[in-house]
């Protein structure tokens, strides 16, 4: 009997993560298409649809010069782009929270975001002071590798690479590496603002020299995370019960706390600290529809890359002057986390 009740709510659950993955799939589209068409020139739909057809099959799409461009060189790159970004944080946060044993983990937790940030704020700052050029990206990408193996060294010399011991790393790194980026910011003098503009998150300008940067990395370490979801599912039982079990806990939690800084690390150094997706997104998945890493992940890595795309469609839209993405997700995203804690916690 108990057995039959077990595998009727198996089906229900399977039934409930494939009916929510489809909408939150048709949702996706439909946003990102509708998405396209709003800004300061109007666009309709079968323009959209001519310029992809004219694109993928190689003919020349009958449409304005000046609609094609904003199209396919201004809209069509940062759309897709914000929804890459917001796969990625949303996967980074749910592999953290899984590893760390944490539903408040996020990818700031360890200091990967802000390895990344002093990386690009030092950029910024040689290029301001000596007029030396650095690539911002990979100046952010080399801090944030850089911090995690700092996060790590510390961890494992802390006697025990075991959640605990993490994230006392990472808040000490952390801490540290803010200070630098504030010490920035005081040499950088009157250009600062091009090192706050960064580090409050933006999409503006992107193209799809970033997509092509964003996309790869967020899907094929998005696929491997699902893959072997199942051994942070019982990575949950405790590093006692998985080992049992057959984990190689350690070995587990390297990789996946490697593929989430990797992901992160991507991430920001595209687009500069964007807060609150891979903290909310993954709790929110996790309250509302499952626990179960296998079918977590993916539907966070669809339910990141709308709500990334919504809130970037409102930031260039409801000012003149862009709002970075970066503050509007957090001014959102703190007070409705701030709702949905209670809530939870009034419910028991």
């Amino acid at each position: 009997m108990n057995n039959y009740y077990i595998e009727k709510k198996l089906k229900i659950e399977k039934i409930k993560y494939i009916s929510v993955l489809a909408t939150l799939l048709i949702t996706l589209f439909i946003v990102g298409l509708v998405s396209v068409c709003m800004g300061a020139m109007d666009i309709t739909v079968s323009d959209v649809f001519k310029v992809m057809a004219g694109k993928i099959f190689g003919t020349e799409p009958n449409v304005a010069e000046n609609i094609l461009s904003v199209i396919w060189n201004i809209r069509l790159p940062r759309i897709i782009c914000s929804c890459f970004i917001g796969m990625g944080l949303a996967v980074s946060g749910a592999i953290f929270q899984a590893i760390l044993q944490n539903p408040l983990a996020d990818p700031y937790t360890i200091g990967i975001s802000t390895g990344a940030s002093f990386g690009a704020s030092a950029a910024i700052t040689v290029n301001l002071i000596f007029g030396i050029y650095f690539p911002t990206v990979s100046a952010a990408l080399i801090g944030a590798f850089v911090t995690l193996f700092i996060v790590i060294l510390i961890a494992r010399k802390g006697g025990s690479f075991n959640s605990s011991n993490i994230v006392i790393a990472g808040i000490i790194v952390s801490s540290v590496l803010s200070s630098g980026v504030s010490f920035m910011k005081i040499l950088a003098g009157e250009n600062v603002g091009a090192i706050v503009f960064w580090i409050m998150g933006s999409l503006s300008a992107k193209g799809w020299s970033d997509v092509i940067i964003v996309a790869p990395i967020c899907v094929i370490l998005t696929i491997i995370s699902v893959f072997f979801a199942k051994s942070l599912d019982i990575m949950a039982l405790g590093d006692e019960a998985a080992g049992s079990l057959g984990v190689n806990v350690n070995r587990a939690r390297f990789l996946y706390l490697t593929a989430g800084s990797v992901i992160t690390a991507v991430c920001v150094s595209v687009c500069g600290v964007i807060g609150f997706v891979g903290l909310i997104v993954p709790h929110l998945i996790r309250f509302w529809i499952t626990a179960r890493n296998r079918a977590l992940i993916p539907l966070s890595a669809l339910f990141g890359a709308l709500l990334l795309m919504t809130a970037d469609t409102f930031a260039r839209l409801i000012s003149s002057g862009e709002i970075p993405v970066g503050i509007l997700t957090t001014l959102i995203g703190g007070p409705f986390f701030i709702f949905i804690f209670m809530k939870k916690r009034v419910g028991g």
